[in-house]
């Protein structure tokens, strides 16, 4: 099948790779007086995110469903950090986010969408969408255009949408994205919510680059200390060909694996790197921006590079309609 795909999707030969750690693809760089939101910013790969960036002088804030436990993770740090309520599967708590932030009358230089779920049992958000779609993608847009103007009002800002490789798993059903009429299948739901990452990046960027807006996508890394795993069963991950019987992780799987430094190295390459200046819409992982591919190698998931359907930017454009429609929030001129 013929995409309609970015010319700028293809390796830029950044000088980093899969090894590189966050804080050697950050060193130098200087985000005093900026200020960062980053979802999902008290755990794993976000929490890094937020480290670094403070680290750098931003001023990051993370919105968090537990402002008590939230509140403890980050008791050292005493200046430049900002803890709000929100909820990704509760449209109004974002809607007071944003309202409460614009509020402000402060910019926004950078958006890093990190929060995820994966392979969750069948769950609905009180609109009736499925978990994954409402918490990985849908709150994701939502957030991101209510906080339109903050954007633009950086005049140089940057939107990082966290995918994943599991993204192989489904292009977006667009006729029932939510499971009404289709059995639920965890890992198809899953594989759709990150194949709209990608293509919400392409459109997002499609739509704000002339606004001073960029966007991108990112496969993280294989990471197994995450909280992502919480619904996969030993026997899941046995059967996933990640763990022997005894719990030990299986040596081809621990070859591909990241740390939690080097799983967020990608996102803040993204949201950080001069190499990046004049460049948008790619998905990118390794710490530069991802090759195509047309099939994952045989009889493999464990591959890099991106499929064609989910860069694709009419299937980009139909998505953005969909999410529009289904979450009735547009950008305001």
């Amino acid at each position: 099948m013929n995409y309609s795909i970015s010319e700028q999707q293809h390796p830029i030969h950044s000088g980093y790779d899969f090894s590189n750690t966050a804080e050697e693809v950050m060193k130098g760089i200087d985000l005093t007086n900026k200020i960062a939101i980053v979802t999902g910013g008290y755990s794993g790969i976000g929490q890094e995110n937020v480290r670094l960036l403070h680290a750098a002088g931003a001023t990051v804030i993370v919105p968090t469903r537990n402002l008590e436990a939230t509140q403890l993770l980050f008791k050292d740090y005493t200046d430049r950090l900002e803890l709000v309520y929100m909820d990704l599967i509760k449209p109004a708590s974002i809607d007071d986010f944003a309202a409460q932030f614009l509020s402000s009358g402060r910019p926004i230089h950078l958006l890093i969408n990190n929060a995820g779920i994966m392979a969750s049992p069948l769950a609905r958000d009180e609109r009736g969408y499925e978990s994954q779609f409402a918490t990985n993608h849908l709150g994701h847009y939502q957030l991101t255009v209510r906080l339109w103007n903050a954007l633009k009002q950086a005049n140089g800002a940057r939107v990082v949408n966290v995918s994943s490789l599991g993204h192989r798993f489904s292009d977006i059903i667009y006729d029932d994205p939510n499971f009404t009429k289709t059995p639920y299948d965890r890992w198809i739901a899953y594989g759709q919510s990150k194949t709209a990452n990608i293509l919400f990046s392409v459109q997002l960027d499609a739509i704000g680059k002339d606004q001073g807006i960029r966007s991108y996508s990112v496969h993280p890394g294989r990471i197994m200390d995450t909280n992502l795993k919480k619904y996969l069963s030993h026997e899941e991950l046995i059967k996933l060909n990640a763990i022997n019987e005894d719990g030990s992780l299986k040596n081809e799987m621990e070859a591909t694996l990241k740390t939690i430094a080097q799983g967020a190295a990608t996102t803040l390459f993204c949201a950080t790197s001069p190499l990046l200046n004049g460049i948008g819409g790619v998905h990118c992982e390794d710490n530069d921006i991802a090759r195509v591919v047309e099939t994952p190698a045989a009889g493999s998931q464990m591959s890099n590079g991106v499929l064609g359907y989910a860069i694709d930017r009419n299937n980009a454009q139909r998505l953005w309609a969909l999410s529009e429609k289904l979450t009735d929030v547009t950008i305001s001129a």
